[in-house]
């Protein structure tokens, strides 16, 4: 499927631990009782707060949780908008996608960045940040230069990270709350959700791209990836941190782009993502500041087993003992998507564009949620959106989060 050179370009994306950058990123964090009353966390001057949303005129609070598995993740509190907006909502959690972090929610102008809106329109914002990334390096024993750090997949964001954001938020102010996921984002929530997990403090769940099969995918990246991945899983799990840095991303999206049946590279994010619309090009320097964020090398295989076996499943060790060590079972437990509660408030927004939430896969879940009571799930397509549109797109203000705040209105 692609010759020797984009393979090995893709392996080198693969970077090894990293080590005295972590070692110092780590020093940042500080321990906090792990499911513990509202704690603020002292955080450098280049932390999310005064670096995106002070900047812009909003009070902002940094805070930490502690996961049942030790890490220790950040999150940015946005309590009330500008001065004269409304307050009183009750409180959002937004949960970024795979290889960003929070700080994607806040790369667009006020007006185009939904934090900023919903603080105006009088939510209690907060903004997520998932084990691994930039500001969430910490762990109660282990240090980022660990491999044993790096030892999960969108298995455990699921398990840990996502339940101990949800229920810090809750313990915090004392109410329910709204959640918004993209892409991975969505990944997380809807395999909790399938397990019974946060029904009683969340309000609703608003899913932009959502994630729960993949094995239709058309990205012609992430297939490569997925193949070259899993043929090479032995050379991969002798990393832990998949790091792709920016350089040698181009040069393989660069190679991909010369390959039969591609047709537009004019934007390198396309191969991957697909042609989003409605991009900010203004603002892509500064996302490049930001973006991309690490995750695990596991993490990775976890999504490429996705696309290649086409299950939605907790992670596959390849062999009937690993996996009956892990699970008691000779292969992995699915997640079920029939068994997310009928009456609980569903959004799903979702791009005809879209290469990574493709609209063969989106239409499996649908179809598996297909007995979901009819006015608590609201499904949205948006013909011309592809996958960073719905974070990205200078028009998702009127085209996304004005029907999200609706939503949560009704719920």
């Amino acid at each position: 499927m692609a010759d020797i050179s984009t393979s090995l370009i893709l392996l080198n994306l693969l970077s090894v631990c990293v080590t005295a950058a972590a070692a110092t990123r780590t020093k940042l964090y500080a321990l906090n009782d792990r499911h513990g009353t509202s704690t603020l966390l002292s955080v450098p001057n280049d932390g999310v707060c005064k670096s995106m949303v002070e900047t812009q005129g909003y009070p902002c609070q940094e805070h930490t949780v502690t996961t049942d598995d030790g890490y220790i993740l950040s999150m940015q509190r946005i309590p009330v908008g500008r001065p004269g907006n409304k307050t009183g909502k009750p409180p959002v959690l937004l949960q970024h996608g795979l290889i960003l972090d929070g700080v994607s929610w806040l790369l667009n102008p006020i007006d185009q960045s939904l934090p900023f809106i919903l603080a105006d329109n009088g939510y209690d914002v907060w903004i997520a940040n998932s084990r691994g990334t930039q500001y969430s390096l910490g762990h109660t024993s282990l240090n980022s230069n660990d491999q044993a750090y790096w030892d999960w997949s969108w298995d455990e964001l699921a398990a840990y990270d996502l339940p101990a954001s949800v229920q810090y938020v809750h313990n915090t102010t004392a109410q329910k709350l709204h959640y918004v996921g993209h892409s991975q984002g969505t990944l997380m929530a809807l395999a909790a959700l399938s397990q019974g997990k946060l029904l009683d403090i969340l309000r609703s769940a608003a899913m932009l791209s959502p994630v729960a099969h993949l094995g239709q995918i058309t990205s012609l990246v992430f297939k490569i990836a997925a193949v070259i991945g899993l043929a090479e899983e032995n050379y991969w799990l002798g990393k832990c941190e998949f790091a792709p840095e920016r350089d040698l991303v181009v040069k393989f999206i660069e190679g991909i782009c010369i390959l039969p049946g591609i047709n537009d590279c004019d934007n390198l994010v396309t191969p991957i993502t697909g042609p989003n619309c409605c991009l900010n090009s203004s603002r892509a320097k500064l996302t490049l500041e930001h973006e991309p964020q690490s995750t695990s090398t596991k993490n990775m295989i976890h999504l490429f087993q996705m696309i290649t076996k086409g299950t939605l499943a907790m992670y596959d060790y390849g062999n009937v003992n690993d996996n009956m060590n892990h699970y008691q079972l000779p292969t992995p437990p699915v997640y079920d998507m029939t068994r997310i509660p009928k009456d609980f408030p569903l959004l799903l927004s979702h791009g005809g564009q879209d290469q990574l939430s493709d609209v063969a896969d989106v239409k499996v879940l649908l179809d598996n949620l297909q007995g979901h009571d009819s006015d608590k799930l609201m499904v949205q397509y948006i013909e011309e959106y592809a996958h960073l549109d719905f974070i990205f797109g200078v028009n998702a203000n009127q085209l996304v989060y004005n029907p999200i705040m609706a939503f949560f209105k009704l719920h």
